[in-house]
């Protein structure tokens, strides 16, 4: 028992990161590269506790989300910048991640992913208007335990630990494989992870002391560990083939690894969709009630805050239109994975200057330290977008 209580905010957001699309990103990146992107896991590490500990902060000390704090100190057209590029990640995501965890669903249960879809939605709305943040968030730190199964999945499909090696810790990156590197630092770094610090700080919890930087520590290292294992996982099994999502590398896991590492690797992406969604469709909720100074939070109940969990329901309800719609799961990881990429900088820059203006930390701004790797993160994000932007148009 002790070890889930002990689990703090930023543990869960990091947690929330190893979402279906990041899954299938890593799937996809290591089929197509093999272990040559496997030290970008170790990039992902610091560049996500810098990040989660920013936002930490300024919820902590400001006492409220990235989006009303935005409003709040640069106007409503501001906001509205940083509102359209967290939706738009969102809304792909929440749509790409419900449809992959009903296919986890359907790899274990033997069934088509579609018959599955409208029950893991129902079952997520359920949850979130029924249980409340603190009932929510223990289901989540239990959860979260579900994600050992990338890592015994590893031991499974015996890689070549001299290669796994020397791509975790020789960095390489070519015209060939900035776009894959952009994907996997595009949907790590994702918006919705830092908003929602911000918001479980600054919102939904008491202020919490020097606690924050352990956990915005631990859960980097956790979230880099789990995208490493489901790179070499994806490198060691299914190099070379045209894999694109996680759904799909869990059955091709199959014949090459044996049922019980599929059968892991779909129990994984089962938990990391659980995991994920609720604060997907919370932190879209969340950033349109600050918009448009709506009472909002997990906290309030249902009849109290309706716009709130009316775009929460909604937001289930586009990801329902879309896979029955047939929409192209792969062709939705995809649109979540572009976007996250080139949205993330938007975020990051304005969670940055947040931190260090006064108006809105008082007396208690992030350091000058602090502040320099937070630039740093979002440069090197923004960098990788210009590259790929490039790329594509002069291909």
């Amino acid at each position: 028992m002790g070890l889930p209580r002990g689990i703090g905010p930023e543990i869960v957001a990091a947690a929330s990161d190893n979402d279906p699309t990041n899954v299938g990103t890593a799937a996809a990146v290591g089929a197509r590269t093999g272990y040559q992107l496997s030290w970008v896991a170790l990039l992902v590490g610091p560049l996500l506790a810098v990040v989660l500990l920013i936002a930490a902060q300024v919820g902590m000390v400001a006492r409220g989300d990235l989006q009303s704090l935005t409003r709040e100190r640069y106007g409503r057209a501001v906001a509205g910048v940083l509102l359209l590029s967290v939706l738009l990640v969102n809304l792909a995501t929440i749509a790409a991640d419900l449809m992959a965890g009903a296919a986890g669903l359907g790899q274990l249960a033997g069934v088509d992913f579609r018959w599955l879809v409208a029950p893991l939605g129902a079952l997520l709305i359920w949850l979130m208007v029924a249980g409340r943040y603190r009932y929510l968030m223990a289901v989540l730190r239990y959860l979260m335990l579900g994600f050992c199964a990338f890592g015994v999945a590893l031991f499974l499909v015996h890689p070549d630990w001299a290669r796994v090696l020397h791509g975790t810790v020789v960095p390489v990156l070519t015209k060939r494989t900035a776009a894959a590197a952009l994907a996997l630092l595009g949907t790590t770094l994702t918006s919705y992870v830092y908003i929602w610090e911000t918001i479980e700080r600054g919102v939904e919890e008491a202020p919490g002391p020097a606690r924050a930087r352990a956990g915005a520590v631990t859960g980097g290292l956790i979230t880099a560990a789990l995208l490493w294992c489901m790179l070499v996982v994806s490198a060691a099994t299914l190099n070379g083939e045209a894999v694109a999502t996680a759904g799909q590398a869990a059955a091709a896991l199959k014949p090459v690894a044996g049922q019980g590492a599929a059968d892991l690797y779909a129990a994984g992406l089962v938990t990391s969709a659980l995991v994920a969604l609720p604060v997907l469709m919370a932190t879209t909720a969340h950033v349109v009630g600050a918009q448009f100074g709506w009472r909002r939070g997990l906290s309030e109940r249902a009849g109290s805050a309706r716009g709130f969990y009316a775009v929460l329901a909604a937001s289930v309800g586009l990801a329902l239109v879309l896979a029955l719609a047939g929409a192209s799961v792969i062709s939705t990881l995809e649109a979540a994975s572009v976007l996250g990429g080139l949205g993330t900088p938007i975020g990051l820059a304005v969670l940055v200057r947040l931190a260090r203006d006064p108006r809105v930390m008082g007396t208690q701004p992030i350091s000058r330290r602090l502040a320099a790797a937070g630039w740093a993160v979002t440069a090197a994000v923004a960098g990788l977008s210009v590259l790929v932007l490039i790329s594509a148009v002069l291909t």
